[in-house]
């Protein structure tokens, strides 16, 4: 973690000053072969000091964008290509649920009430008692200790503690009312499909939708050696490979931290389910900072249990998303102000390459949707602000992470 907040400080020190230099003291510039027109038109802060650093940072952190980008195209387009669900072959009557809470019981009502026919054995995993109908409530006592805290603590008890006779465990966080559900293929870990709906913030939504876009190369994770992440609020685990792996262990994502370990650990297998869960969009700006906060701090930890390649991809991925919201708000700015570096050319067509991805990243988002939410394509020309909203919270993450975990605010809204 030390390595990416001291990288983050230094590359974005050197942008935001040498941006402000190129804005406040400019110099005319000419690259090679640059028309005096042209390099009149030309804004930039002379071959030293400043100007060169801030070039070099720009270039290399749009360098470093654009293979994450590649990557993301292998993943999703080489790696995942031709996927398709595998069939179900474990029916509801062979899937206990778990839902886990703090003490938010309207919410957790709606999610239990969401349950399909045949999903009989629910259990409701709080912090303190609450009433639920048409659920099995479990308050964790204050004397349970482990090394898991908060989520990963009440799921280790009731690990523990519940009387388990089928095959799956299926884990739904409060708020993730299930759309669709149909069964489970014959998988040891099988990560449903998740669908954000829509609260209080709008741009909080949007910010998903984007997220959602971007998380399809999860269709290439059944491939991989192990899994890049995980989504807790909805992942069905067999209650073999639970059992031999337990959640007792200290993490701020301990949904992904459980699958690497599996990974790790035992022989084991990976599906992604046709099954979607509608969960809530984080409410405000504030919390949706706070859930990716926690998100890129705790993948970051958590890499740690990965091999070698596994942890650099997953370090050099967040640390990317961090620069992406940096570069955004300064190159821009820039643009609009016919402000460019000597060589621009070729910058600028990295810059827009990276531009189309983040715009075909939020309308592949809005495809995932369906035809009901269409309508959310006129809301692209705001991608530039979508992304720095969706990942502001990862340079948050680098920069402050956080020291304990914290559940992200429900409202209990359609």
């Amino acid at each position: 973690m030390n390595t990416e907040r001291l990288a983050l400080i230094g590359v974005t020190l050197a942008l935001v000053v040498g941006g402000l230099a190129t804005l406040l003291a400019p110099a005319v510039v000419s690259g090679p072969g640059t028309a005096p027109a042209q390099a009149a038109a030309t804004t930039a802060v002379g071959d030293g000091g400043l100007g060169s650093l801030f070039g070099v940072a720009l270039w290399g952190v749009t360098l470093l964008f654009g293979a994450t980008a590649v990557v993301w195209f292998a993943l999703t387009g080489v790696v995942g290509a031709g996927h398709e669900t595998p069939p179900n072959e474990y029916g509801p009557d062979e899937v206990q649920v778990r839902i886990m809470t703090v003490d938010a019981a309207e919410v957790v009502q709606q999610t239990v009430d969401s349950l399909p026919d045949g999903l009989d054995d629910v259990h409701v995993i709080a912090e303190s008692p609450i009433d639920v109908r048409g659920a099995t409530v479990h308050a964790v006592p204050d004397e349970f200790s482990c090394r898991a805290v908060r989520k990963g603590r009440a799921q280790e008890w009731a690990r523990r503690t519940l009387d388990c006779q089928t095959e799956f465990v299926l884990y739904l966080d409060e708020d993730s009312v299930v759309e669709s559900f149909d069964g489970l293929p014959d998988a040891d870990i099988v990560q449903l499909r998740e669908k954000p709906r829509r609260t209080d913030s709008s741009l909080s939504y949007l910010a998903d939708v984007y997220r959602m876009g971007v998380q399809l190369e999860q269709r290439a994770f059944a491939r991989l050696s192990i899994p890049l992440f995980a989504w807790g609020g909805g992942i069905a685990v067999r209650t073999e490979v639970e059992e031999r792996t337990t959640w007792d262990r200290e993490t701020l994502v301990e949904d992904t931290a459980f699958v690497w370990a599996a990974f790790r650990e035992l022989d084991v297998t990976f599906a992604l389910s046709d099954a979607v869960c509608r969960n809530e969009a984080p409410p405000s700006l504030y919390e949706i900072l706070q859930q990716r906060r926690r998100w890129a701090a705790g993948n970051v930890q958590a890499s740690a249990m990965l091999p070698l390649r596994y942890e650099l991809l997953t370090r050099v991925r967040n640390y990317a998303w961090a620069l992406s919201p940096i570069v955004t708000l300064l190159v821009v700015p820039l643009s609009l102000l016919s402000v460019t570096i000597a060589y621009s050319g070729l910058f600028f067509a990295a810059s827009m390459g990276l531009a189309l991805c983040t715009l075909g990243w939020f309308l592949l988002g809005v495809a995932y949707y369906g035809d009901d939410h269409h309508h959310w394509a006129l809301a692209v020309p705001l991608a530039p602000l979508i992304t720095v909203v969706h990942s502001m919270g990862t340079v948050a993450g680098i920069l402050n992470p956080p020291e304990t975990f914290r559940v992200t605010t429900k409202v209990g809204s359609d």
